[in-house]
């Protein structure tokens, strides 16, 4: 039977990472249903995980209620050649058809971290290229996204140069407020991008203000991230969202918080503390005029944040 979400039209622009959770496919989608969000960002793993395979999973996705925001993470597919080439089209492929199963629009690639990876940018463009061209006959858009301790693509300004050479308009950016504070970009720059090329962005913070070296990125990055509003990073993120807005961008927003204490706590539980995230953004930062409204507040954020109203 299927599940019926209470979506919150307050909220319905932000969604939730499966990565996030902790747990079967299952109990994810009833919690991130129940906490009052409309999509789902879905881990590829977690469809090829499934008890049943990874149709099975995808039926269960459809009759969740939820609309799959995108599907992740194709890794280290530019730049490679010889046998190497050939193979992670195989698995590119693959992927490409599991999104259009799960009913997922966008499916996320990471800059490669391979050592074997070519350092020309005209090379990365053509590989690019080549996997939009294979998504165009399922419908599926391209988001190409700076992993902070990419090879050579660590920043979304190299990412945008890239995605611009191969010239394909169903290839664009995929952006993470993790790495870029990491990487510490200037958030003025995102003014520079087109916002009909931004296809997904997600959204988390971190407890500490720098992360210095590939390592600390990495180790952060996978085991301690939290939610918009509970890390130190707030005031940009807040500013990473207004720019977005003002740029025109009205895409989707994910949260994708890995962090290690979450996979150890209910489901339900950290899909609330989520929502309560959605709330902030939605609310005291975007401005979105709800039907209702939560006595629960992250402290004074809204007294904090009023100069960064639109």
């Amino acid at each position: 039977m299927a599940m019926q979400p209470l979506h919150d039209p307050g909220i319905a622009r932000f969604g939730m990472d499966t990565t996030t959770l902790a747990g079967p496919l299952q109990a994810k989608l009833e919690a991130i249903a129940a906490a009052g969000f409309s999509q789902v960002m879905l881990k590829a793993s977690d469809l090829s995980h499934h008890p049943d395979g990874w149709r099975a999973a995808a039926r269960a996705v459809r009759a969740s209620g939820l609309r799959p925001t995108g599907l992740q993470v194709l890794r280290d597919f530019e730049g490679l050649s010889g046998h190497l080439h050939p193979y992670k089209v195989g698995v590119a492929q693959t992927m490409l058809e599991m999104a259009a199963e799960v009913g997922a629009e966008v499916l996320l690639v990471c800059s490669s971290t391979s050592a074997h990876a070519s350092a020309d940018m005209e090379h990365w463009a053509r590989d690019l290229r080549k996997l939009a061209i294979m998504a165009v006959p399922l419908g599926i858009r391209i988001a190409y996204e700076a992993l902070s301790w990419g090879r050579y693509v660590r920043e979304f300004t190299t990412a945008w140069d890239v995605v611009s050479r191969a010239d394909c308009p169903n290839l664009g950016l995929g952006l993470d407020s993790y790495h870029i504070f990491a990487t510490q970009t200037p958030l003025e720059w995102v003014d520079e991008l087109d916002p009909q090329r931004i296809f997904l962005v997600q959204l988390s913070d971190f407890m500490w203000q720098e992360v210095r070296t590939p390592e600390e990125r990495i180790s952060t990055a996978r085991t301690f991230r939290v939610f918009p509003g509970e890390g130190v990073h707030s005031e940009q993120l807040a500013q990473l969202v207004l720019r977005l807005h003002r740029l025109g961008y009205r895409g989707d927003y994910s949260f994708e918080v890995f962090n290690d204490d979450y996979q150890q706590l209910p489901p339900t539980y950290v899909a609330a503390r989520g929502r309560r995230a959605a709330q902030w953004l939605a609310e005291d930062v975007l401005h979105v005029d709800a039907p209702w409204r939560s006595p629960w507040r992250w402290g004074a954020r809204r007294t904090e944040h009023a100069h960064l109203m639109p």
